[in-house]
């Protein structure tokens, strides 16, 4: 594009950027097909494309496509080294490989996103300043400027983040009973937003991503100021664990004190409860799941509802109180008893919270 060209519209802009960021990210330009990959890496076909799609990552029908860097390959031969090792059992190899796609997709959007944000701003910027749309050239300057400058940092540090994160889950997972097989006792928890599908009517686009990061940002340090960790979040809920009880506990009213501080902003409604779960590629699985999300569903707004092997592994501890709810019923847990989860120096009317004397069918 020479200076008399007309300047990239903004479908055009976000084109060059997609385009730059391929060449300067991806280890090199397109060049390999997919039969020609899997030559490269010792592969069958059907192998590199079983776990390229679990990467999460899109693979033409046609084979003569060409569609795979460099990068690439030595991405896809690391993954094969790894089984060949024994470091991962080859029937799980697609598991993991989704695991880890999951992930990264999710680390990505919101990087990306910060890098576009970032891209637009300095354009504008120089715009501005030169009272003229920036040309091609800028726009691919500006990006391999930008990416110089952080991917080596980025890299390095999601490394070490990656290292710190094994070790801290090792550690977990080393103090864990190892005569219980796969599963393991956990206290799992949900929290959720109260109203949130109606708020997000109301509110505008501003209001509602920092109302998002705010939630975000608590529950991740809460948790982890208490000994626990995030398994997911989804908009406006968050699944996390523990391994003892009383530090669900804590994170469990650290939370909501922490959404009751903030006055324009919704209560929360908290689920717990503690059992054998199945920890499985970064999730967790098993009844004591199921049970804690539905106690989530039953808390009314601003309460923590807890299972009655919480409430009895914490009886002993002056630190917090409970509010039993006479009856529950919890489709497939008929037996199942309610505790609201409080601290010593709340005062409760009988009643007050709407649960203490009802019979609740879930």
């Amino acid at each position: 594009m020479t200076p008399s060209d007309p300047a990239p519209s903004g479908t055009d802009v976000l084109s060059v950027i997609q385009s730059q960021l391929e060449s300067a990210l991806l280890g090199g330009p397109l060049r390999y097909t997919l039969n020609e990959v899997a030559g490269l890496c010792g592969l069958e076909p059907a192998r590199v494309r079983r776990l390229w799609q679990a990467l999460g990552l899109t693979v033409d029908p046609d084979p003569d496509v060409v569609m795979f860097t460099d990068g690439d390959v030595e991405a896809l031969r690391a993954t094969a080294a790894i089984i060949a090792s024994g470091a991962i059992d080859e029937r799980l190899e697609v598991p993991a490989a989704r695991s880890i796609g999951q992930s990264m997709s999710r680390l990505t959007e919101w990087q990306l996103n910060l890098l576009n944000t970032h891209v637009f701003t300095r354009l504008a910027a120089a715009y501005e300043e030169s009272e003229s749309p920036p040309q091609e050239e800028e726009i691919r300057a500006l990006i391999d400027h930008i990416v110089d400058r952080t991917t080596e940092l980025a890299v390095s540090l999601q490394s070490h983040m990656w290292r710190r994160h094994l070790v801290a889950t090792t550690a977990r997972a080393a103090a864990r009973p190892q005569d219980s097989g796969e599963l393991h006792e956990l206290v799992v928890g949900f929290a959720d937003m109260v109203g949130y599908t109606r708020l997000t009517r109301q509110i505008d686009a501003a209001a509602l991503s920092e109302l998002l990061d705010y939630f975000e940002s608590e529950v991740s340090d809460v948790i982890a100021r208490h000994n626990g960790w995030v398994i997911k979040t989804v908009g406006d809920e968050v699944m996390f664990a523990a391994e003892r009880p009383v530090d669900a506990a804590r994170i469990a009213l650290d939370l909501q004190d922490s959404f009751v501080a903030q006055k324009d902003y919704p209560d929360l409604r908290i689920g717990l409860a503690w059992g054998q779960a199945l920890p499985r590629f970064g999730d967790l699985f098993g009844s004591v799941v199921n049970i804690a999300a539905r106690l989530t569903g039953a808390a009314r707004p601003g309460t923590t509802l807890v299972d009655e092997n919480l409430a009895d592994a914490l009886a002993d501890c002056d630190e917090f109180r409970f509010q039993t709810v006479r009856t529950l019923r919890l489709r497939d847990f008929q037996h199942s008893r309610l505790y609201v989860l409080r601290r010593p120096r709340e005062t409760t009317a009988v009643g007050a919270d709407g649960l203490g004397d009802e019979d609740m069918g879930l």
